[in-house]
């Protein structure tokens, strides 16, 4: 019974710590999101990320510091927010329609 004890508290203590990343790229949580969800979305925010590097892409400038709105050098590789209300899934596929584009996306617009 100790070991699920503590199982649950690590799975509870990298779930914030995955939301905290999550939440200072300024997505949006609603703190209902489960552990895998969480998961789901790091991954998405991942790969679209290593996609505008592998494009050429500076990250620090293309991504506004949380809370604050800010011109991307390209509007491709600006990553998209999560909408109020907008579901995990719905989400998720939004990032990967995004990274799909910066894949095949060659230059400014």
């Amino acid at each position: 019974m100790a070991d699920n004890r503590n199982d649950s508290d690590e799975l509870k203590r990298v779930s914030q710590q995955v939301a905290g990343r999550l939440s200072a790229r300024g997505i949006r949580l609603d703190g209902r999101e489960r552990a895998d969800e969480l998961t789901q979305i790091a991954e998405a925010v991942e790969r679209f990320e290593l996609a505008v590097e592998s494009r050429g892409g500076d990250l620090m400038v293309d991504e506004a510091p949380r809370g604050q709105t800010t011109q991307p050098d390209d509007a491709h590789f600006a990553l998209p927010l999560r909408n109020a209300g907008e579901s995990v899934s719905a989400y998720v596929e939004r990032l990967v329609a995004a990274t799909d584009t910066v894949r095949s996306h060659r230059g400014k617009d």
